[in-house]
Protein backbone atom coordinates (compact mmCIF):
# COMPACT_ATOMS: atom_id res chain seq x y z
CA UNK A 1 0.00 0.00 0.00
CA UNK A 2 1.38 3.38 -0.81
CA UNK A 3 1.27 6.18 1.74
CA UNK A 4 -0.05 9.67 1.17
CA UNK A 5 0.73 13.28 2.08
CA UNK A 6 -1.49 15.83 3.38
CA UNK A 7 -1.78 19.39 1.51
CA UNK A 8 -3.67 21.86 3.16
CA UNK A 9 -5.01 24.99 1.69
CA UNK A 10 -6.93 28.34 3.07
CA UNK A 11 -8.15 31.45 1.71
CA UNK A 12 -7.28 34.91 2.47
CA UNK A 13 -4.63 35.22 5.31
CA UNK A 14 -4.59 38.81 6.58
CA UNK A 15 -2.37 39.33 8.86
CA UNK A 16 -2.41 43.50 9.39
CA UNK A 17 -4.41 46.30 11.08
CA UNK A 18 -6.22 45.00 13.77
CA UNK A 19 -4.42 41.87 13.90
CA UNK A 20 -0.94 43.36 13.25
CA UNK A 21 -1.35 45.28 16.71
CA UNK A 22 -2.92 42.24 18.46
CA UNK A 23 -0.10 40.11 17.68
CA UNK A 24 2.71 42.21 18.26
CA UNK A 25 2.94 41.65 21.42
CA UNK A 26 1.28 38.27 21.89
CA UNK A 27 2.87 34.62 21.35
CA UNK A 28 2.58 34.29 17.38
CA UNK A 29 1.33 31.24 17.15
CA UNK A 30 -1.89 32.38 19.00
CA UNK A 31 -2.84 33.56 15.59
CA UNK A 32 -3.81 30.33 14.58
CA UNK A 33 -5.80 29.61 17.96
CA UNK A 34 -6.89 26.04 18.21
CA UNK A 35 -6.26 24.84 14.72
CA UNK A 36 -2.47 25.09 14.76
CA UNK A 37 -1.61 21.91 15.81
CA UNK A 38 -4.01 20.77 12.57
CA UNK A 39 -2.08 22.94 10.81
CA UNK A 40 1.63 21.71 11.78
CA UNK A 41 0.78 18.14 11.30
CA UNK A 42 0.60 19.06 7.12
CA UNK A 43 2.96 17.80 5.37
CA UNK A 44 2.62 21.27 2.98
CA UNK A 45 0.21 24.48 3.28
CA UNK A 46 -0.38 26.98 0.44
CA UNK A 47 -2.21 30.34 1.96
CA UNK A 48 -2.87 33.46 -0.20
CA UNK A 49 -0.94 35.98 1.92
CA UNK A 50 -3.43 39.28 1.82
CA UNK A 51 -1.10 41.95 2.97
CA UNK A 52 2.65 42.99 2.55
CA UNK A 53 5.45 41.75 5.54
CA UNK A 54 6.87 45.00 6.08
CA UNK A 55 7.41 48.42 8.06
CA UNK A 56 8.38 50.26 5.42
CA UNK A 57 6.36 52.36 2.32
CA UNK A 58 3.78 54.80 1.65
CA UNK A 59 -0.16 53.74 1.04
CA UNK A 60 -0.95 53.82 -2.59
CA UNK A 61 -2.36 56.78 -3.61
CA UNK A 62 -1.98 57.20 -7.50
CA UNK A 63 -5.59 55.19 -7.39
CA UNK A 64 -8.58 54.94 -4.82
CA UNK A 65 -7.63 52.81 -2.14
CA UNK A 66 -10.17 52.46 0.94
CA UNK A 67 -8.12 49.70 2.64
CA UNK A 68 -4.04 49.41 2.93
CA UNK A 69 -2.85 46.27 4.79
CA UNK A 70 0.69 45.36 6.04
CA UNK A 71 2.03 43.74 8.62
CA UNK A 72 5.25 43.74 10.76
CA UNK A 73 7.02 41.05 9.43
CA UNK A 74 8.90 40.61 13.23
CA UNK A 75 5.67 38.66 14.17
CA UNK A 76 4.30 37.99 11.17
CA UNK A 77 6.97 35.87 9.46
CA UNK A 78 7.80 33.67 12.83
CA UNK A 79 3.85 33.36 12.78
CA UNK A 80 3.98 32.11 8.94
CA UNK A 81 6.49 29.59 10.09
CA UNK A 82 5.25 28.52 12.95
CA UNK A 83 2.09 26.92 11.10
CA UNK A 84 4.07 25.29 8.49
CA UNK A 85 3.29 27.64 5.43
CA UNK A 86 4.88 26.67 2.32
CA UNK A 87 3.55 28.61 -0.11
CA UNK A 88 2.21 32.03 -0.13
CA UNK A 89 -0.18 33.31 -3.36
CA UNK A 90 0.90 36.71 -4.08
CA UNK A 91 -1.45 37.59 -7.13
CA UNK A 92 -3.88 39.63 -5.21
CA UNK A 93 -4.83 43.00 -4.30
CA UNK A 94 -3.06 43.96 -1.34
CA UNK A 95 0.47 43.46 -2.27
CA UNK A 96 1.22 46.42 -3.25
CA UNK A 97 -0.57 48.68 -0.49
CA UNK A 98 2.36 50.22 0.49
CA UNK A 99 4.08 50.85 -2.57
CA UNK A 100 6.97 49.18 -3.96
CA UNK A 101 9.50 49.33 -0.93
CA UNK A 102 7.08 47.14 0.96
CA UNK A 103 6.03 44.48 -1.87
CA UNK A 104 10.17 44.30 -2.42
CA UNK A 105 10.00 43.26 1.87
CA UNK A 106 7.53 41.04 1.38
CA UNK A 107 9.53 38.92 -1.14
CA UNK A 108 12.75 39.32 0.59
CA UNK A 109 11.17 38.08 3.88
CA UNK A 110 9.29 35.37 2.23
CA UNK A 111 12.57 34.12 0.33
CA UNK A 112 14.57 34.09 3.63
CA UNK A 113 11.91 32.27 5.79
CA UNK A 114 12.12 29.39 3.14
CA UNK A 115 8.25 29.83 2.04
CA UNK A 116 8.14 29.79 -1.67
CA UNK A 117 6.00 32.56 -3.11
CA UNK A 118 4.70 33.69 -6.64
CA UNK A 119 2.10 36.38 -8.25
CA UNK A 120 4.31 39.64 -7.69
CA UNK A 121 7.41 40.35 -8.70
CA UNK A 122 9.85 43.27 -9.93
CA UNK A 123 9.75 42.18 -13.12
CA UNK A 124 6.97 40.76 -15.68
CA UNK A 125 9.70 37.51 -15.31
CA UNK A 126 9.37 37.24 -11.65
CA UNK A 127 5.63 37.65 -11.27
CA UNK A 128 4.39 35.16 -13.66
CA UNK A 129 7.36 32.75 -12.41
CA UNK A 130 5.95 29.71 -11.09
CA UNK A 131 7.33 28.18 -7.56
CA UNK A 132 7.72 24.71 -6.27
CA UNK A 133 8.26 23.04 -3.32
CA UNK A 134 9.39 19.49 -2.63
CA UNK A 135 7.08 17.30 0.15
CA UNK A 136 8.77 13.55 0.28
CA UNK A 137 10.06 13.40 -3.14
CA UNK A 138 6.92 14.84 -4.55
CA UNK A 139 6.82 18.24 -6.03
CA UNK A 140 4.29 20.44 -6.33
CA UNK A 141 4.62 23.43 -8.47
CA UNK A 142 2.40 26.73 -8.38
CA UNK A 143 1.43 29.38 -10.55
CA UNK A 144 -0.49 32.61 -8.78
CA UNK A 145 -2.83 35.11 -10.92
CA UNK A 146 -5.48 37.80 -10.48
CA UNK A 147 -7.71 39.61 -12.63
CA UNK A 148 -8.42 42.48 -9.44
CA UNK A 149 -6.68 45.58 -9.51
CA UNK A 150 -5.21 46.09 -12.85
CA UNK A 151 -3.06 49.24 -11.15
CA UNK A 152 -0.93 46.72 -9.41
CA UNK A 153 0.21 44.93 -12.31
CA UNK A 154 3.12 44.11 -13.45
CA UNK A 155 4.39 45.79 -16.33
CA UNK A 156 8.07 46.53 -18.46
CA UNK A 157 9.18 49.07 -16.05
CA UNK A 158 6.65 48.70 -13.15
CA UNK A 159 6.58 46.11 -10.24
CA UNK A 160 3.46 44.26 -9.75
CA UNK A 161 1.14 41.14 -9.92
CA UNK A 162 0.90 38.74 -12.34
CA UNK A 163 -2.38 40.00 -13.29
CA UNK A 164 -4.97 38.87 -16.21
CA UNK A 165 -8.14 40.49 -17.23
CA UNK A 166 -10.44 37.27 -16.72
CA UNK A 167 -13.57 38.10 -18.69
CA UNK A 168 -12.82 41.47 -20.25
CA UNK A 169 -9.80 39.69 -22.12
CA UNK A 170 -10.07 35.92 -22.29
CA UNK A 171 -7.56 36.03 -25.18
CA UNK A 172 -4.66 37.51 -23.65
CA UNK A 173 -5.89 36.27 -20.21
CA UNK A 174 -5.37 32.65 -21.67
CA UNK A 175 -2.31 33.89 -23.39
CA UNK A 176 -0.58 34.89 -20.26
CA UNK A 177 -2.37 31.97 -18.00
CA UNK A 178 -1.08 29.47 -20.56
CA UNK A 179 2.37 30.75 -20.42
CA UNK A 180 2.44 30.95 -16.87
CA UNK A 181 1.20 27.35 -16.51
CA UNK A 182 3.88 26.10 -19.47
CA UNK A 183 6.77 27.02 -17.93
CA UNK A 184 5.59 25.55 -14.57
CA UNK A 185 4.93 22.68 -16.32
CA UNK A 186 8.44 22.59 -17.37
CA UNK A 187 9.62 21.59 -13.77
CA UNK A 188 8.13 18.46 -14.50
CA UNK A 189 5.75 18.78 -11.20
CA UNK A 190 3.94 15.75 -9.88
CA UNK A 191 0.69 18.42 -9.33
CA UNK A 192 0.38 21.48 -10.36
CA UNK A 193 -1.99 24.27 -8.57
CA UNK A 194 -3.18 27.59 -9.86
CA UNK A 195 -3.86 29.89 -7.29
CA UNK A 196 -6.00 32.49 -8.49
CA UNK A 197 -7.71 35.84 -6.59
CA UNK A 198 -10.33 36.55 -9.00
CA UNK A 199 -13.63 38.33 -8.55
CA UNK A 200 -15.28 40.66 -6.38
CA UNK A 201 -16.05 40.91 -2.77
CA UNK A 202 -19.22 38.98 -1.32
CA UNK A 203 -20.28 37.09 -4.15
CA UNK A 204 -21.16 33.18 -3.53
CA UNK A 205 -21.29 31.92 -6.54
CA UNK A 206 -18.63 31.79 -9.47
CA UNK A 207 -20.08 33.61 -12.65
CA UNK A 208 -20.01 31.87 -15.97
CA UNK A 209 -16.63 33.35 -16.89
CA UNK A 210 -14.52 31.88 -14.13
CA UNK A 211 -16.07 28.42 -14.86
CA UNK A 212 -15.03 28.48 -18.56
CA UNK A 213 -11.35 29.94 -17.77
CA UNK A 214 -11.32 26.76 -14.89
CA UNK A 215 -11.81 24.37 -18.09
CA UNK A 216 -9.16 26.07 -20.26
CA UNK A 217 -6.76 25.86 -16.31
CA UNK A 218 -7.46 22.64 -16.54
CA UNK A 219 -7.01 21.45 -20.13
CA UNK A 220 -3.73 23.19 -19.76
CA UNK A 221 -2.13 20.90 -16.91
CA UNK A 222 -3.35 21.83 -13.95
CA UNK A 223 -4.35 19.77 -11.55
CA UNK A 224 -5.95 21.57 -8.87
CA UNK A 225 -7.55 25.56 -8.69
CA UNK A 226 -7.05 27.12 -5.68
CA UNK A 227 -9.21 30.72 -5.88
CA UNK A 228 -9.62 33.13 -3.30
CA UNK A 229 -10.59 36.97 -3.24
CA UNK A 230 -14.58 36.85 -2.19
CA UNK A 231 -13.92 36.41 1.48
CA UNK A 232 -16.78 33.61 1.42
CA UNK A 233 -16.27 30.31 0.17
CA UNK A 234 -17.77 28.92 -2.74
CA UNK A 235 -19.20 26.04 -4.02
CA UNK A 236 -16.19 22.99 -5.11
CA UNK A 237 -16.53 21.59 -8.96
CA UNK A 238 -15.08 18.60 -10.32
CA UNK A 239 -13.59 19.13 -13.94
CA UNK A 240 -12.25 15.77 -15.62
CA UNK A 241 -11.06 14.75 -11.94
CA UNK A 242 -9.65 18.29 -11.06
CA UNK A 243 -10.96 19.92 -8.04
CA UNK A 244 -11.79 23.90 -8.46
CA UNK A 245 -11.87 25.42 -5.08
CA UNK A 246 -13.65 28.57 -6.81
CA UNK A 247 -12.97 30.28 -3.71
CA UNK A 248 -11.83 29.38 -0.35
CA UNK A 249 -13.18 32.36 1.51
CA UNK A 250 -11.23 33.87 4.83
CA UNK A 251 -9.39 32.38 7.10
CA UNK A 252 -7.31 35.13 9.55
CA UNK A 253 -8.57 38.81 9.14
CA UNK A 254 -10.21 41.48 11.24
CA UNK A 255 -13.22 41.91 9.06
CA UNK A 256 -16.74 42.86 9.92
CA UNK A 257 -18.61 40.36 9.43
CA UNK A 258 -21.56 39.79 6.92
CA UNK A 259 -24.32 37.81 9.26
CA UNK A 260 -26.04 36.48 6.07
CA UNK A 261 -22.90 35.49 3.88
CA UNK A 262 -20.41 34.98 6.95
CA UNK A 263 -17.11 35.73 5.83
CA UNK A 264 -16.20 34.23 9.20
CA UNK A 265 -16.55 31.06 8.82
CA UNK A 266 -14.64 28.60 5.89
CA UNK A 267 -12.68 25.40 5.88
CA UNK A 268 -8.94 24.46 5.79
CA UNK A 269 -9.41 22.29 3.03
CA UNK A 270 -7.03 19.13 2.74
CA UNK A 271 -6.06 17.48 0.21
CA UNK A 272 -5.00 13.88 0.58
CA UNK A 273 -1.97 13.04 -2.20
CA UNK A 274 -0.74 9.27 -3.40
CA UNK A 275 2.93 9.87 -2.42
CA UNK A 276 4.53 7.79 -5.31
CA UNK A 277 2.46 9.98 -8.13
CA UNK A 278 1.29 13.23 -6.56
CA UNK A 279 -2.24 12.60 -7.64
CA UNK A 280 -5.34 13.79 -5.59
CA UNK A 281 -6.99 10.97 -3.76
CA UNK A 282 -9.50 12.96 -1.45
CA UNK A 283 -10.12 16.12 -0.33
CA UNK A 284 -11.19 17.11 3.21
CA UNK A 285 -13.09 20.59 4.26
CA UNK A 286 -12.46 21.10 8.25
CA UNK A 287 -14.79 23.74 9.28
CA UNK A 288 -12.70 27.47 10.56
CA UNK A 289 -14.26 30.02 12.03
CA UNK A 290 -12.40 33.55 13.08
CA UNK A 291 -13.20 35.25 16.18
CA UNK A 292 -10.69 38.42 17.80
CA UNK A 293 -8.41 38.38 14.87
CA UNK A 294 -7.83 34.73 15.28
CA UNK A 295 -8.99 31.22 13.51
CA UNK A 296 -10.65 28.69 15.33
CA UNK A 297 -12.01 25.34 14.43
CA UNK A 298 -15.71 25.89 13.78
CA UNK A 299 -18.14 24.95 16.89
CA UNK A 300 -21.74 24.49 16.49
CA UNK A 301 -24.15 25.99 15.14
CA UNK A 302 -21.17 27.42 12.81
CA UNK A 303 -19.93 23.99 11.74
CA UNK A 304 -22.84 22.79 10.60
CA UNK A 305 -24.25 25.99 8.95
CA UNK A 306 -20.84 25.88 6.89
CA UNK A 307 -20.99 22.15 5.57
CA UNK A 308 -24.60 22.72 4.82
CA UNK A 309 -23.80 25.88 2.50
CA UNK A 310 -21.02 23.83 1.19
CA UNK A 311 -23.48 21.07 0.03
CA UNK A 312 -25.53 23.40 -1.46
CA UNK A 313 -23.23 25.37 -3.01
CA UNK A 314 -21.55 22.03 -4.76
CA UNK A 315 -25.12 21.09 -5.43
CA UNK A 316 -25.33 22.91 -8.85
CA UNK A 317 -21.83 21.30 -10.45
CA UNK A 318 -22.86 18.13 -9.62
CA UNK A 319 -20.34 17.49 -6.81
CA UNK A 320 -21.62 15.43 -3.59
CA UNK A 321 -19.80 15.07 -0.23
CA UNK A 322 -19.22 12.19 2.21
CA UNK A 323 -19.15 12.87 6.29
CA UNK A 324 -16.74 12.11 8.56
CA UNK A 325 -16.62 13.38 11.98
CA UNK A 326 -16.41 17.37 11.27
CA UNK A 327 -15.26 17.15 7.99
CA UNK A 328 -16.59 16.90 4.32
CA UNK A 329 -14.94 14.76 2.34
CA UNK A 330 -14.53 14.70 -1.74
CA UNK A 331 -13.62 11.20 -3.27
CA UNK A 332 -11.76 11.52 -6.28
CA UNK A 333 -10.42 7.95 -6.75
CA UNK A 334 -13.49 7.60 -8.91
Amino acid sequence: MTGTLRFGLTGDVMLGRLVDERYRTRDVSEVWGDVRERLRSLDALAINLECALSTRGSPWSRTHRPFHFRADPSWAVPALTDAGVSFAALANNHVLDFEEPAMRDTLEELSEAGIAHAGAGRTEGEAFAPATIEVDGVTIAFVSLTDNTPEYAVGPDEPGTAYVPIGDDDDLARERAGEAIADANATEPDLLVASLHWGPNMVTEPPPEFRRFARFLVDEGVDLVHGHSAHVFQGIEVIDDVPVLYDCGDFVDDYAVDHERRNDRSFLFTATLESETGSIETLRLFPTMIERCTVYRATEPAASWSRDRMRELSEPFGTSFERDGEELVLDLRG
